[in-house]
Formats: C-alpha cells, structure tokens, sequence
C-alpha cells in the first residue's frame, strides 16, 4: 500500500479545493515542480497529479507542468487525471513518461471508453471514481449523474484497469477523516484494487486504512494533510511497511 502525495494544478500554481470548489482553493506552491521534488525526497513512491483546469475544459491545460515533472523526476511513477477524454491524450503522456492515465468523466459517460483505453495502454489505465453521497460527480464535480458509485466500478471489473481511485468529495480537502466503510466496500464489490482519496488528516487515517491492504486497498492520497503539516509522509509510508511487512 503506497502513501501517495497529491499535486492539484490551477492556474500553473500547486493548491488544495475543499469539497471540489474551485472558488475555495488554497494555493501552496507556484512551482510544482519544486513540489513534485520535495515529495521526492521524502520518499514518495508514486504522484498524484490532477490538472482541475483541464478537469473543467475536458482537455489538457496544464500539461507542460506534468511534461516538466516526469522529465525531472524520471524514476518516479506519475499517475495523472483532469480532462483525458480521448487515447491521444493519454498516448501524450504516456510518451511523456507519466504511468498511469486516470480516467474520470469518460469512465462514467461512456464506460466503453475505458475498455478500449485497457486495450490500446495495458497496465496504464486507472478509473477515477468521484462520489458525493455515493453518486458519481463528473466534469470537474461540477454536476453530479444518477450512477451509483460501486455499480460504476463493478463495470470495469473485467476490463483491466490497474486501479479505481475513489474520492468522497464531501470528505475531500475537509480534513475531517477518510470514507474506509465506502473505500473498502469498493474494494470487495468490485474486485478492484482501489486507491482512496478524501479526507485523510493524520496518520490514524492512514492506519485505518492500512489495516486493509490485504483486501484491496492499495494505496491513499493525501494532500493538504502534508502540505499543512498534520500528516508527515515519511512516517506515514513507514508505518504502512513496518504493518504489512508483520502481517
């Protein structure tokens, strides 16, 4: 189970919504680059990069940064979502070194779409699923649609996806703890292995978490918890270790 440090990108700069409100938004950084390394250093095993521009736009705004990102920390697997609405965009930046495109709006208006992105990118592709009272969000979370968020997943169970990312919005940015019941019912429904993303403050978030790995969940973002210094990275992804390790 990886602790995945989150980049949001908004107007260029590094920053942090609350609830997916991208009038209520924090910025913490005008160099993301500078950011992606200081997570680096720390020990990041993986990035969490969402480009909310291009989220809105339903393509690409940001994605010189993410270029300039993966060049500069080659050895460090980027996971990228926020408008990929077609395989040419993945294909960029795929070429441009980032792993894994995260599909998110495509997943939910034309779930075919994700089956031919398996096709054409294996071992590449993750399913961003946004939910707000378990009803998927789409187009940047700026509306919400009828679907439930676990019969969404369970469409993709065959499909090959590498992983489901799944974002409480009511949690996220709020620092008010992570949806584990939700998350890892996810995880069983579906069979996928599941990233969550939402709320989590502290290191107990984590260690809820943590305690299910083994049923599916592999992996929790994190982002204004480690940018305002309530959740140490490091620490985190050593406890995470030091527990599977002894499991």
């Amino acid at each position: 189970m990886l602790v995945i440090p989150a980049i949001d990108l908004k107007d260029g700069q590094c920053v942090r919504l609350r609830q997916g409100d991208m009038a209520d938004s924090t910025v913490f950084s005008d160099d993301p680059v500078a950011m992606a390394q200081r997570w680096f250093d720390e020990g990041a095993r993986r990035l969490h990069i969402v480009d909310l521009d291009g989220a809105f736009a339903g393509e690409p705004v940001n994605a010189g940064i993410i270029e300039a990102i993966s060049k500069a920390l080659p050895t460090l697997p980027i996971q990228i979502g926020g408008g990929i609405r077609n395989l040419e965009t993945i294909a960029r930046y795929l070429e441009a070194g980032v792993e894994y495109a995260i599909i998110g709006t495509m997943a939910a208006k034309n779930p075919e779409f994700v089956h031919q992105a398996c096709a054409a990118f294996p071992g590449h592709i993750i399913v961003g699923i946004d939910a707000r009272g378990g009803r998927v969000a789409v187009e940047g979370w700026a509306s919400e649609s009828e679907l439930d968020a676990t019969d969404l997943a369970k469409r993709f169970a065959d499909a090959g996806v590498s992983a489901v990312v799944y974002t409480d919005i009511d949690r996220d940015g709020m620092m008010q703890g992570v949806n584990v019941e939700a998350t890892v019912a996810l995880a069983a429904e579906s069979g996928l292995p599941v990233i969550a993303s939402g709320g989590i403050s502290q290191l107990e978030d984590v260690r809820g978490l943590m305690q299910h790995a083994r049923a599916g969940i592999c992996g929790a973002i994190t982002g204004r918890a480690i940018y305002e210094g309530t959740l140490d990275l490091a620490e985190a992804q050593t406890m995470v270790d030091a527990f599977l390790e002894s499991d």
